[in-house]
């Protein structure tokens, strides 16, 4: 799987957790917290998103990326990785 289709996945996410977002443009670039996005509400998109690409990953390893972006490309070599 390549790193647009996890960030497709991750934004489909956002947008299925936080359906208050509507037609709101989002990208890469877009912090969760910036979005409106709480903690709990963060750990549900990382969670149906690690499911949705099929990998097994400490929610601890998700720590650190700032946007969707850096989210994307971590979960893209994590699952290269394995």
């Amino acid at each position: 799987m390549d790193r647009d289709s996890i960030l497709a996945i991750i934004i489909g996410q956002v947008r299925e957790v936080v359906p208050d977002l509507g037609a709101q443009p989002i990208s890469g670039g877009d912090a969760m917290a910036d979005l409106g996005v709480n903690s709990i509400e963060r750990s549900e998109i990382v969670m149906n998103s690690l499911e949705a690409i099929g990998l097994d990953l400490p929610m601890v390893q998700t720590h650190g990326p700032r946007n969707l972006g850096e989210l994307a490309d971590l979960l893209h070599a994590k699952l290269n990785r394995t």
